[in-house]
């Protein structure tokens, strides 16, 4: 067990820790519990911070919290045809990789495992960023916001810390629909409009200098798949494949679009640090006329020794560190956002899509909106349980 490891563990029993000494203060929301749960401390921090915040440009806000409101409904359409569509190829289609898991510190079977570090900074940022952009709305409506805090996400264990701000629901469900749906829309928003800032600062900035202190030096297996195509032909996870064919193996990039001039069935040797390998290429469980490696991959570099004799090693370390963290940033902000608008139960997307049929229908639009809901959490639920088994 590594330092990450180590120190994950650490923080979860310190986060049990935490909700044993505040017992008393604490909500329960269960979701599926003891299974799925939602653990809720509430504070008033940051409340003055909204305030001030919806009082500076509160016009702007209402707009640009429209815009988030189009967005996220695009953005919903999006997430639920791409949690169908690979449903669909999990019942059907051996190999594929379910939509949705957990996302966690801990390399285990159906994880999407971040380093503990990545995982807990990130987590807090797009927590941050999340709530108060939802307590500036709030705010910006003139709903009072009751309270904000941490809260967790229980899986058994409480494992996932999070936050939340708490508006006053009897004024928010008078409010218009407008206002309620840029409410709700508001997180997922801000944390969509992160990661798209954050994908600027790694292509202008991140991405530029990383390439001056680096050199690609071939590509890292990093997954393979049990039975696929790699896994048959003996090659093993942490292997760097260097060539491909005759044809050196530098990026990851052009690797990728080297694969893909190939045809299933088709025998290539590959090259990696350990020895040769001919491989057939298996097909693509999502189109079976694209070649199929049963491999996931990362890019493999090494410090420019010019880099190093300059600014010794410190410096390409630390800029090592700071672009995988922006990587990580990127994505869990990107994905969380997404994973927000899904029209399931409690979360931001439900509640718009709640709002939405209770405004055509009070009674059969809670009815229909219960309907969806449950679909929905049936079919997430099937992509994590396919993950772990």
């Amino acid at each position: 067990m590594d330092y990450q490891a180590i120190a994950a563990a650490v923080f979860i029993l310190l986060m049990v820790l935490f909700i044993y000494l505040k017992r008393k203060k604490i909500e329960v929301q269960k979701i599926f519990f003891p299974l799925l749960y939602f653990i809720m401390y509430k504070t008033k921090l940051g409340l003055k911070g909204m305030d001030s915040g919806a009082k500076k440009i509160p016009g702007l806000l209402k707009t640009v919290s429209f815009l988030g409101v189009v967005l996220g409904f695009l953005g919903m359409l999006l997430i639920c045809f791409e949690l169908l569509r690979n449903t669909f190829n999990l019942l059907l289609k051996p190999g594929v990789a379910p939509g949705i898991q957990p996302v966690l510190p801990f390399e285990v079977k159906g994880v999407f495992f971040v380093p503990f570090i990545y995982w807990i900074l990130a987590i807090f940022f797009i927590a941050v960023i999340h709530e108060f952009s939802h307590g500036i709305i709030a705010r910006v409506y003139n709903i009072k916001i009751k309270s904000s805090g941490v809260a967790f996400l229980g899986i058994v264990l409480p494992l996932i810390p999070a936050a939340f701000v708490e508006p006053e629901e009897k004024q928010l469900v008078k409010k218009s629909l407008r206002a309620q749906l840029s409410v709700f829309a508001a997180g997922p928003f801000a944390n969509i409009i992160a990661a798209g800032l954050v994908l600027l600062l790694v292509s202008h900035v991140a991405a530029p200098v990383a390439g001056a202190a680096f050199d690609a030096k071939g590509v890292e297996i990093v997954n393979i798949v049990p039975d696929g195509p790699f896994d048959k032909a003996g090659i093993k996870e942490g292997e760097l494949i260097l060539k491909m064919e005759s044809k050196p193996v530098t990026s990851s990039i052009n690797f990728t679009k080297d694969i893909a001039t190939h045809s299933p069935e088709e025998r290539v040797v590959f090259t990696t640090d350990k020895s040769s390998y001919a491989v057939e290429l298996g097909k693509n469980p999502k189109n079976e006329s694209k070649p199929y490696l049963g491999i996931s991959t990362k890019q493999h570099t090494e410090i420019n020794p010019g880099f190093k004799a300059k600014y010794g090693s410190f410096v390409p370390g630390a800029i090592e560190w700071i672009s995988g963290f922006l990587y990580w940033l990127f994505i869990l902000n990107l994905g969380i956002g997404l994973f927000n608008l899904l029209p399931l139960g409690p979360i931001d997307g439900g509640r718009m899509v709640k709002a939405v049929l209770e405004r055509i229908s009070k009674k059969k639009g809670a009815i229909i909106w219960k309907y969806i809901s449950v679909l929905f959490f049936i079919l997430v639920l099937f992509n994590v349980i396919a993950g772990f088994l």
